[in-house]
């Protein structure tokens, strides 16, 4: 079963089978969100998308960063990601004919806690270069 569709730049049509979001900034209890901070919460989806599903290739989509004119604190600007940070498995035709699918965990950032859906979905997920990217498997 898919939790939805969504259809890249290249016109390929890949499916959702899991999703998990989080608050990008949930939890945080002092300070406020600079480059230092970014960087890190960046690295860590990363690194936490690859041990989660070690067998499958893990592409981080690099994320959009506000600057709001708010004057900078002790760590320099502030800089802002988009406020939900999700990690999806995606699955779509195989890029080898001889195949039976192929598959991609994607690593992201988006505005707001929704399911990516068709040609709706954050233009940056839908940049996806799944050919370059994405493993073929077998059933």
């Amino acid at each position: 079963m898919s939790l939805g569709h969504v259809v890249l730049s290249s016109g390929r049509s890949i499916r959702l089978t899991e999703l998990r979001m989080s608050s990008t900034y949930g939890g945080r209890l002092e300070g406020y969100p600079c480059k230092r901070i970014n960087d890190l919460k960046v690295n860590w989806l990363q690194r936490q998308a690859e041990r989660a599903f070690s067998s499958t290739p893990v592409h981080l989509v690099p994320p959009s960063r506000e600057h709001p004119d708010e004057p900078a604190g002790a760590f320099g600007p502030v800089e802002v990601l988009p406020s939900v940070f999700c990690v999806g498995v995606f699955h779509s035709t195989a890029l080898d004919p001889a195949m039976d699918g192929s598959t991609l965990v994607v690593a992201w950032f988006q505005p707001l806690p929704e399911v990516p859906a068709g040609e709706d979905a954050d233009p940056a997920l839908r940049g996806v270069h799944w050919e370059e990217l994405a493993q073929d498997y077998e059933l």
